[in-house]
């Protein structure tokens, strides 16, 4: 379901992110010996159906960067991902702190194993907050597809999909999805033949809400 035509959508975000910009995809590249490099296919994918069923502009492939780049500021949405540890330096702390409090987003998606470290290094961004459980009325799952909540994708271990939050005076700067694995619906169908098209489907539907939640919030 679709609460309001996507071309209002369109119009909407253009307001938000500036006439003639695209919309990107930064992939945030960490230490720590985890794999930031994963999904090598999901973010084409998920700017594709951008451009098909939300009406934005994007850029065709994910940019790759280090919160010490000096062009940061240029991305004001980024995507981290991986199975493994991340680790950031002080500074890298520093910089993505400044990021998010100064309207920058960041969604996070746990391929499985990284869950530890993500939590224990966003505690080192924001010490004074938690990783708030976002419930499943919360504009993210409804802003452009209804969703019931955030979908299972993967089976992992068997947990259930869950969604976690950091907020900013009340805005959503990070959005955590946990135990779902939204990336591995996205990437191309020959990497994961066992992914449904059922599943695929709610991959995207959630990939674009997301998009559409940090551009309009």
């Amino acid at each position: 379901m679709i609460f309001l035509p996507a071309i209002f959508f369109s119009i909407l975000i253009g307001l938000t992110y500036g006439t003639g910009e695209k919309f990107v995809v930064a992939q945030i590249q960490y230490s720590g010996g985890g794999d930031w490099y994963g999904d090598q296919t999901a973010v084409s994918n998920w700017l594709k159906f951008l451009r098909l069923r939300v009406g934005i502009e994007t850029a065709f492939e994910r940019v790759v960067i280090k919160l010490t780049d000096r062009n940061l500021y240029q991305y004001p949405f980024m995507y981290l991902v991986g199975h493994g540890n991340v680790r950031f330096s002080s500074k890298e702390v520093e910089l993505l702190r400044s990021y998010l409090t100064r309207g920058g987003f960041m969604f996070v998606n746990d391929d499985y194993g990284l869950d530890e470290s993500f939590r224990r290094e966003i505690k080192r961004v924001f010490p004074d907050q938690n990783l708030e459980p976002i419930p499943n009325n919360h504009d993210i799952y409804h802003c452009f597809y209804d969703l019931p909540g955030l979908p299972k994708i993967h089976e992992h271990d068997g947990k259930p999909a869950q969604g976690f939050g950091v907020f900013h005076e009340g805005r959503m700067v990070v959005f955590y999805a946990y135990s779902a694995d939204i990336g591995d619906g996205l990437e191309d169908q020959k990497i994961h033949p066992d992914d449904s098209p059922a599943l695929r489907e709610l991959a995207t539907k959630m990939a674009v809400n997301i998009s559409v939640y940090a551009l309009t919030h």
